[in-house]
């Protein structure tokens, strides 16, 4: 099988797609027995799933299919169900960072924010707006082990899927704890940013679901160092090149304004290597714009100005060439079922494309 870079996506996401209506549909129908109030808050949460490249339930697939497992339905159900967890790490995610938007649309609790306001209703609109987003969040996080044990799959392979699937959410809130951690105590050097990306984005976004398939098809102990060795160099790859859009990415591309990270003050590896290789006079400056949420057009070009003139920019493209040559390494064992193989190679590429 060969694959065009973003065919392995495309492959998985209609049938994940269509695990993720039908189940939303279900319980679109048992909340709007509860009230028809909560109408507007399941209208948001599946804005949120409606979007997204689906890379999660991809590498979860293809780790599957790596290790012998059929095209089967219960898989593409399975793999939907790291959606929901997508889905409730980003709604968290862009309250904790006040984000207004989310892929060119108003953020979760922005949305529910404006149905505050529209209503006329008392109190904060803000507040409200926030604490619906919130249980909106966990309402994905508890849709997702609930689709995960539904999938159909035999119960001995979502049992023996349990060790990656219970740790990977685990290690994604320890890693959304290490990045609060690291913007309220001025953090910045290099080491402390890549063990955020590490737990926060490649773990939980290729390793882990590779580890998934791998469990679910009853070849984690032999697959998981193969899937290791793959997974965690592309997962940093893949949050550093997101990283890159945050800050030099066209707003058509990325849906959200030209460099909001900036103005939001997020420690991403591209800022800690700007402070790291910067002059003093430019770190002292780069440091007192970032996090200002009112940062001009002209601010914003001066520290992407900074940022490459300094080399953080290219030392961040090297090292995104130096990780995906490690995965490619990786994919050279034997262990994995050659008609994955040539999918995970395409996946590299998807990943860590100049635009997603």
């Amino acid at each position: 099988m060969t694959f065009s870079a973003a065919s392995p996506v495309s492959f998985v996401r209609t049938a994940v797609d269509d695990e993720i209506a039908r189940f939303v549909a279900r319980r679109r129908a048992q909340l709007l027995e509860i009230g028809s109030e909560l109408r507007p808050a399941v209208d948001a949460l599946e804005a949120m799933l409606a979007g997204g490249k689906r890379l999660r339930p991809a590498f979860c697939y293809w780790g599957w299919r790596g290790a012998g497992g059929a095209d089967v339905p219960g898989i593409h159900a399975a793999a939907a169900s790291l959606e929901f967890l997508q889905a409730c790490a980003l709604i968290h995610d862009d309250v904790i960072d006040n984000s207004d938007t989310r892929r060119g649309l108003p953020a979760t609790h922005k949305r529910l924010e404006e149905l505050h306001e529209r209503s006329g209703w008392s109190g904060s609109a803000a507040d409200f707006g926030r604490g619906a987003a919130i249980l909106i969040g966990d309402l994905c996080l508890a849709w997702s082990e609930d689709l995960y044990q539904a999938s159909g799959l035999e119960p001995e392979a979502l049992q023996a899927g349990r060790t990656p699937f219970d740790a990977m959410r685990t290690e994604v809130m320890a890693g959304q704890y290490l990045d609060m951690l690291e913007q309220v105590r001025g953090g910045g050097a290099v080491e402390a940013t890549l063990r955020v990306m590490h737990y926060k984005a490649a773990k939980y976004t290729v390793e882990r679901p590779l580890h998934l398939g791998a469990a679910l098809a009853g070849r984690y102990e032999d697959l998981s160092p193969v899937y290791t060795a793959y997974g965690l160099p592309l997962g940093v790859a893949f949050q550093l090149r997101d990283d890159i859009l945050g800050v030099f990415g066209d707003p058509e591309e990325t849906g959200k304004p030209a460099g909001d990270d900036l103005r939001e003050g997020k420690r991403t590896l591209i800022v800690a290597e700007t402070l790291e290789r910067a002059g003093a006079a430019d770190r002292t400056e780069f440091l007192r714009l970032l996090g200002d949420p009112g940062l001009s057009t002209g601010a914003v070009e001066w520290m992407r100005g900074a940022a490459e003139d300094c080399g953080a920019l290219a030392a961040c493209e090297r090292r995104i060439d130096d990780y995906v040559e490690q995965s490619g390494t990786a994919l050279e064992s034997g262990l994995l079922d050659g008609s994955a193989r040539s999918a995970l190679a395409d996946l590299v590429v998807a990943a860590t494309a100049r635009k997603h």
